[in-house]
């Protein structure tokens, strides 16, 4: 007998289900947070999912990053995530782009498929910016993730207009940035207000980044849960 993997899910949607199905969703970062949301996208049945990242897989994601592991060290993310994907769902329509998107191709990546929702998931802040400005002019859905790192309760993370965010050092900087390019309000994002250890910030010399954060390993994976939702939600309330 022939059982639909998506029984489960279709159980708790039931018609709204194929809402999901139809949708096209483009991830970019996929890191410890991007790497959830798009497998939480690919599980819930999601059709159509793009992944966007140029980094390899460092021995030192092994402490966070889910799809992960020793044998994939130095390999791409985005290859490594989207194999699993497909291990997931055969039938899913991905595409992996293996690239850092500069500031200035975020329009061109935006225009380049009709997209029914974006996830920011990236962690270096001038593209991060960029991303969630282009979406807000474009007019597409998006959340965004703040920093997870530093912080170690879960139960404090909140979904909310990036206007409501506060006690997050990188929201705060995104806000500003926003603000310069007169954006207040009408982004969603995944934050906690949990005071970040201080002990757990280290300065570092590496091409885009400057710092770095101490991260414990479920962190990551419920602000991309807390994406995922919005993702799904929004969707099939649409």
């Amino acid at each position: 007998m022939n059982i639909d993997w998506q029984e489960r899910t279709k159980l708790l949607l039931g018609d709204k289900h194929q809402k999901l199905v139809v949708s096209n969703v483009l991830v970019v970062g996929v890191g410890g947070v991007g790497g959830v949301v798009a497998e939480m996208l690919c599980r819930a049945g999601v059709g159509k999912i793009t992944i966007v990242d140029g980094d390899k897989i460092d021995i030192t994601n092994l402490n966070r990053q889910i799809f992960t592991s020793v044998s994939s060290v130095d390999k791409s993310k985005a290859y490594v995530l989207g194999e699993k994907l497909l291990s997931i769902n055969s039938d899913l329509e991905l595409i992996v782009i293996d690239k850092y998107i500069k500031d200035y191709e975020m329009v061109d990546l935006l225009k380049s498929d009709k997209f029914d929702y974006v996830v920011d998931a990236i962690d270096t802040l001038s593209p991060k910016v960029s991303l969630i400005n282009s979406c807000f002019q474009l007019g597409l859905n998006i959340v965004s993730s703040m920093g997870s790192g530093g912080k170690l309760n879960p139960s404090l993370v909140e979904v909310a207009d990036i206007s409501k965010s506060y006690n997050c050092p990188l929201a705060r900087i995104v806000r500003k940035r926003l603000h310069g390019l007169g954006v207040r309000s009408g982004v969603k994002v995944v934050f906690s207000p949990e005071k970040r250890v201080e002990t757990s910030l280290k300065f570092v010399e590496q091409e885009n980044k400057k710092t770095t954060l101490g991260t414990i390993s479920y962190m990551p994976s419920i602000f991309g849960i807390y994406a995922a939702w919005v993702v799904i939600d929004d969707l099939t309330n649409i």
